[in-house]
């Protein structure tokens, strides 16, 4: 009764901000130790001799291995919990990176690009749930569109640095700066997080408040033992569906950014490293803004009463339906004029980046790894699935014009699946 009447007077601790900063610069980790292939993909692919058909399936392969871990690394995650998950993934996953450097040709590239996907494929479920157990309801897609926004802002902010490491120190040294960076970070997160409950800044007050908005704070950090079984329960849904189609249709666009968009620069539109450095600075900005914009519009119209019908699905649906708007770039020639519209188009993609917020809302009590495994199974298709289908393109017809159609397709599927699929934005109960 003493523990209530005080967390009734004081006011709520901010520790959960904390948190969020940890998942955010996680994030921004390991966003950028998978992508920055993409950077030194024009220098690389000449020193390796590796074709764009041959490079397509380079980019696709992390995705492989990355998509086949995405259940057992959710199972894994309830069954030892976050704070052990996230830094063995974060460990392993830097090494890896670092380990790119000393590549000598396309069989080790490959291989390390296998283990880089395996080692990272927890994360996002391990920031699902981070996002479940420290936030009321009310907080969820601001701290979604916080945490990923580390998907975009390191390339947002670092690209002029990093195409000036590789003019200058060759594209090895971006793989070496960026896997030290993420062992630094390793342990950094080994030492900063904890659950609420062990939390030391945590008062009372900030745990009611997380309780009262349906968050896990009581919960426990570790879960029951790994039931395979349960998979297939959740996959009888079809909101599970539904966010899956959705996710995988707006990932394509995000996948294109992140793989491609730098050879689509210096081949399709005949920009030098340094141009494209700064060029590809104003996309990642707009992508950010996007991720932040989407989120806090859905959290103010669930404050003013409206659905989680509309507050979730209505920011998703108009960020996909915006993001087809890619395929304009194949009808101008000005380099400003393509930039634009692929920052609109990748601003509209960080808007519909909110599906990892349904996650937290739907998935059932104790099964927020697995929920988010699947899930983020399913969006990584994409990644396996987007740099082949490019890659085939451009090596066939010698360009990018239906490579954009086809990333804008997908965006029109997806709108389509959270529109008709997803249904009622609720707890699965199983």
């Amino acid at each position: 009764m003493q523990q209530m009447d005080t967390a009734m007077t004081q006011a709520p601790s901010r520790a959960r901000f904390g948190m969020l900063g940890l998942i955010a610069t996680g994030t921004l980790v390991n966003y950028l130790d998978r992508t920055i292939l993409g950077i030194a993909a024009p220098s690389l692919t000449k020193d390796l001799a590796i074709d764009a058909a041959v490079m397509g399936v380079v980019f696709s392969a992390f995705s492989w291995s990355y998509a086949a871990s995405q259940i057992p690394g959710g199972l894994f995650l309830d069954r030892f919990g976050t704070r052990v998950t996230y830094a063995l993934s974060v460990g392993f996953w830097s090494l890896f990176t670092l380990l790119h450097a000393l590549v000598g040709g396309l069989t080790s590239l490959l291989g390390l690009r296998l283990a880089l996907g395996i080692a990272e494929a927890p994360c996002f479920p391990a920031n699902s749930r981070v996002v479940a157990t420290w936030f009321p309801q009310s907080e969820r897609a601001f701290a979604t569109g916080v945490y990923t926004v580390g998907e975009y802002i390191g390339l947002a902010f670092l690209s002029p640095a990093l195409f000036w490491l590789l003019a200058h120190y060759g594209w090895r040294s971006l793989f070496l700066v960026c896997g030290v960076v993420g062992l630094a970070f390793a342990l950094v997160w080994i030492a900063r997080y904890r659950e609420p409950g062990e939390h030391a800044r945590v008062n009372a007050a900030e745990l009611a408040l997380i309780k009262a908005g349906g968050g896990l704070a009581g919960g426990s950090a570790k879960g029951a033992p790994i039931d395979w079984s349960k998979a297939g329960q959740l996959l009888r849904y079809r909101r599970m569906w539904g966010i899956c189609i959705g996710q995988f249709a707006g990932n394509s666009t995000l996948v294109f950014f992140l793989t491609w968009f730098p050879t689509y620069l210096a081949t399709e539109r005949h920009m030098a490293f340094l141009k494209i450095g700064f060029y590809a600075v104003l996309p990642f900005i707009a992508a950010s803004i996007g991720v932040l914009f989407g989120g806090w519009w859905s959290d103010t119209m669930l404050r003013r009463g409206k659905s989680a019908n509309v507050a979730r699905k209505l920011p998703i649906i108009t960020g996909l339906l915006l993001a087809s708007t890619i395929i304009a770039a194949n009808f101008v020639e000005l380099d400003m004029a393509v930039i634009t519209i692929l920052s609109v188009a990748f601003f509209a993609q960080g808007m519909a980046a909110l599906g990892w917020t349904l996650v937290s809302d739907i998935a059932p009590a104790g099964m927020l790894g697995l929920t988010g495994g699947i899930f983020n199974l399913a969006a990584n298709l994409a990644g396996i699935v987007t740099p082949l289908v490019i890659g085939v393109i451009v090596a066939t017809t010698g360009s990018f014009f239906y490579a954009l159609a086809f990333v804008g397709g997908l965006a029109l599927i997806g709108a389509a699946s959270y529109i008709f699929l997803v249904g009622d934005v609720r707890r699965i109960a199983l």
